[in-house]
């Protein structure tokens, strides 16, 4: 009876861990891309705008969501930040 139980914690546990690391690539992959983009706007001389600022520090959020394993955070976040860079290369 104990070995079942076991097994079953066990298994509660990895099923636990799966899920929280749901979405770490989608929340990696966009935060690198943000700060590409956000790289390029900078080139690009977009750096002064409000878009600008509103975005990197959004990424930032991102990235500090990303390092304590808040990915839906995260991932809203970056989402968010790209809308701004878009806006930043326009000139907003």
């Amino acid at each position: 009876m104990a070995i079942r139980v076991s097994i079953f914690l066990l298994i509660l546990v990895a099923a636990g861990c799966a899920g929280r690391m749901e979405g770490r690539a989608t929340c990696d992959n966009l935060v690198d891309q943000g700060w590409k983009e956000l790289d390029i706007a900078k080139a690009e001389g977009f750096s002064g705008t409000v878009s600008y600022a509103k975005a990197t520090s959004l990424l930032a959020a991102a990235k500090g969501q990303q390092v304590i394993d808040r990915f839906p955070s995260c991932i809203n976040k970056a989402k968010r930040a790209r809308v701004y860079i878009a806006a930043s290369r326009v000139g907003n």
